[in-house]
């Protein structure tokens, strides 16, 4: 049977890793107990997360015991690592409300019940630190000029780095301890440009209590056209689904570049490599079968399965589509049959019928409805034959649409390009 470790693995989770034999050790002496952090800087997690989030719940599914750590300590400084300038400074109100809200969001995937995962937030022993104590018994380990070869610093010091963020990578390692010494976590994972930290944690660690800790990091996940994960043209895809809708998360994914498909497929669902390994040979319109799949499967994931099937009902119906083959992903559970009419969670944007009466131009409806980021934004998508009413393609930037184009319904479709559609409706 495969540990939790070659399982993250094979799926391409790993990017660097201490020791890789004394890690395989670790996994075969039985149940490990491992940690990542989460920064409470918003209420909400990003897609960006998901990569250590999926980690943590393959860690679980296979028999160990994760701990997922909100920072509402650290968070108080703010981590320096890959940012040129300091972060905003959050109250201590403001950190622990987006804590709570972090870790009811964690709960969608991992089963904190009886045990089974740790939800921690380090506010509960380093705002208990006695100054002084800490630094002889903990700041005595750390060599400032070590400290200043990190990556995460050597970024900062061109601009300036003030001593809030110095400490951090002092407060992260120990948290590493506190959670070695209190909980037997002896395997930290995060993010590669956690590197630094991670490993001045496990060098606390032996310094310390003379025992061995270890330290995997994942790779920075970027897209086929190297844009960071999660970022589009109307921002930040938020796991939160009152800040990103369930269907505007489905449409993320299943608009995923070709090239990005299987990668994709491997880290951010969990369908069996064996039926993953078939998209190297699929094209057209298997091909976008199988990124029907990954959407499904990501947004039942994050939002459950009755919003995954209402996404998907209505991309089938938005965008005609022709439902997945029943051989192909055998273990997903995305439906197979034609997906009966359904609107309902495509983006909605309601006039009255005395507005449709005068007439109202297309290029501030598209900008006010959100589909398009700006009436200028529209008039060029025009001038390139990127805007439809009812799949007639709109001709001029003049134009407006009138009570007519509803052709005797109470709602019209405006779609901009190939994927993204918006519902008109008439009060």
């Amino acid at each position: 049977m495969k540990s939790a470790y070659e399982i993250l693995k094979e799926r391409g989770f790993i990017e660097q890793v201490t020791d890789e034999a004394l890690i395989k050790k670790l996994f075969a002496g039985g149940q490990v107990t491992c940690y990542i952090g989460f920064d409470p800087t918003a209420t909400s997690l990003h897609i960006g997360s998901l990569v250590p989030i999926m980690a943590l719940a393959h860690m679980q599914a296979n028999g160990n015991k994760p701990i997922a750590l909100v920072g509402g300590g650290t968070g108080l400084i703010g981590d320096p690592s890959g940012k040129t300038e300091m972060r905003q400074v959050l109250t201590r109100e403001q950190i622990d409300y987006n804590a709570q809200c972090l870790g009811k969001q964690l709960s969608q995937y991992l089963d904190f019940s009886d045990g089974k995962a740790l939800l921690l937030n380090n506010a509960d022993w380093l705002t208990k630190i006695n100054y002084i104590e800490f630094l002889r018994d903990v700041g005595r380990h750390f060599s400032v000029n070590k400290m200043l070869a990190a990556e995460s610093y050597k970024i900062r010091l061109e601009k300036g780095l003030n001593f809030i963020e110095f400490n951090y990578m002092v407060l992260q390692a120990y948290d590493f301890f506190y959670l070695f010494k209190n909980y037997g976590c002896a395997l930290q994972m995060g993010g590669n440009d956690q590197w630094g930290n991670m490993l001045a944690g496990t060098e606390l660690i032996r310094k310390i209590a003379a025992k061995d800790a270890h330290a995997v990091t994942f790779p920075l996940i970027t897209t086929s056209l190297g844009q960071k994960m999660g970022k589009t043209e109307k921002g930040t895809i938020w796991l939160e689904g009152s800040l990103t809708k369930p269907y505007e998360y489905y449409q993320y994914w299943v608009n995923c570049d070709d090239a990005d498909l299987e990668r994709f497929l491997k880290l951010f669902t969990y369908l069996p490599l064996n039926e993953i390994s078939v998209v190297k040979k699929l094209t057209d319109a298997q091909l976008n079968m199988a990124k029907a799949v990954l959407a499904f499967e990501a947004t039942r994931i994050t939002h459950g399965t009755q919003a995954a099937e209402d996404a998907w009902r209505a991309s089938m119906e938005a965008f005609h589509s022709r439902p997945v083959d029943a051989d192909m992903f055998p273990s997903s559970s995305i439906p197979r049959q034609t997906a009966a009419s359904d609107t309902s969670a495509i983006p909605r944007y309601k006039v009255s019928r005395k507005e449709m009466d005068a007439g109202i131009q297309i290029c501030a409806a598209c900008a006010k409805a959100g589909l398009t980021q700006s009436i200028s934004e529209t008039k060029r998508l025009i001038e390139q034959g990127g805007i439809y009413i009812n799949d007639r393609q709109v001709k001029s930037s003049d134009e407006k649409i009138t009570v007519a184009d509803f052709n005797d319904s109470n709602e019209l479709r405006v779609r901009k390009g190939k994927k993204k559609y918006l519902i008109i409706e008439m009060e």
